[in-house]
């Protein structure tokens, strides 16, 4: 005879009410067990869709027209985007630079002597034959959970004429508590065949750009998307809703934050009312900690612990450090990030916090 659980309760109850002439909202009775974090694979459309608690978070995408994975959009708990649109979803008022910034990323500018940073389809086919591409092969692992989804997938990184130099295995951990979002990420990155330099650069390395609304406040006029989303006609200077600020682990705000080294970098500002703190956190155990931050206020957040020499001359610092990470034949690097989205301003003692738990749990 088949034991009674409280799944089997919990569905007598929804049966109930049916029955009774109830008119029930969707899931206002969640049943006991359901999975709150979902992975929906749909690979025909190249996507992997994420849900918690029944709400888009975000999606890891491959379409053919981009010139690597991605997470995109990325959303608050209460569903708001945080990610800029352009190119592959305009909304009116966006900035329309750097269209090979989408969602949230992991690539780098000089990888012997290859850009896979810059590349996208807008390149000229002179300009992408000097770049490279990263290429989504398979999906290795898809879970979803009672508090946790995990992704793991498979992807390699050509040179222009396609030779793979490098074989990426990535993780992806999502969940969710109380107005907040988390995406860890854990990338190896191994190299084939051939002795493989990361050559000292600042375009990298893990990064995402941010919406309009959530960009610091332009100081000189930039080119906009108009009511249907296109790109208009001359620049104009607006920072109507504009709120965005930097800050650093080391106390750095604003503009001073770019160029830094810190355990964790955090942007914070509005959209719609509703209070947004993005935070990306460094771990101790990746090559160059703590890392160079790459904070640009046209939206741009990323960490790039390998470019060393880039940041440092730029700073005029006494000491110039060039890392140059050299992976031989075999030999594998790994890099693990954790990205919090809260819908709340949080403080820096808060972060330092969450921080301390991330490098925590991986020592």
């Amino acid at each position: 005879m088949k034991s009674f659980t409280w799944t089997d309760f919990a569905r007598g109850v929804v049966r109930q009410a049916i029955l009774g002439g109830l008119i029930l909202a969707p899931l206002a009775i969640p049943l006991i067990g359901q999975d709150r974090v979902r992975l929906v694979r749909n690979e025909k459309e190249r996507r992997v869709d994420i849900l918690i608690d029944g709400k888009p978070f975000t999606s890891y995408i491959w379409p053919e027209n981009l010139k690597k994975p991605v997470l995109f959009p990325l959303r608050t708990a209460q569903g708001t985007v945080v990610t800029r649109g352009f190119p592959l979803d305009p909304r009116p008022g966006e900035s329309v630079d750097h269209p090979h910034q989408v969602g949230s990323w992991f690539n780098y500018g000089d990888v012997n002597g290859v850009d896979f940073w810059n590349n996208s389809i807008y390149r000229t086919a002179q300009e992408a034959g000097k770049m490279g591409t990263i290429v989504h092969r398979r999906i290795i692992a898809i879970k979803s959970g009672g508090t946790r989804g995990e992704l793991a997938v498979a992807q390699d990184w050509l040179l222009p004429d396609g030779t793979r130099i490098l074989q990426e295995t990535t993780r992806f951990t999502f969940y969710g508590a109380k107005g907040r979002r988390f995406v860890d990420r854990v990338t190896t990155l191994k190299a084939l065949n051939a002795k493989v330099v990361f050559k000292d650069s600042k375009e990298g390395l893990f990064g995402l750009r941010v919406r309009h609304e959530l960009e610091q406040p332009a100081k000189e006029p930039i080119l906009l998307t108009d009511a249907n989303g296109k790109a208009a006609d001359s620049p104009i200077l607006d920072n109507a809703g504009v709120s965005g600020e930097f800050r650093s682990s080391e106390g750095k705000t604003g503009d001073d934050v770019w160029g830094t080294r810190g355990r964790w970098a955090s942007l914070g500002g509005e959209v719609i009312q509703e209070p947004i703190t993005i935070v990306i956190f460094d771990n101790p155990g990746n090559p160059g900690f703590p890392t160079y931050w790459m904070a640009r206020g046209y939206g741009l957040f990323a960490a790039n612990p390998l470019g060393q020499k880039a940041y440092s001359s730029e700073k005029k610092e006494a000491i110039i450090r060039e890392l140059n990470l050299a992976l031989a034949p075999g030999k594998s690097v790994v890099f693990r990030y954790r990205l919090l989205i809260a819908s709340e301003k949080l403080t820096a003692q808060q972060i330092e916090l969450d921080y301390r738990k991330f490098a925590g749990e991986t020592r």
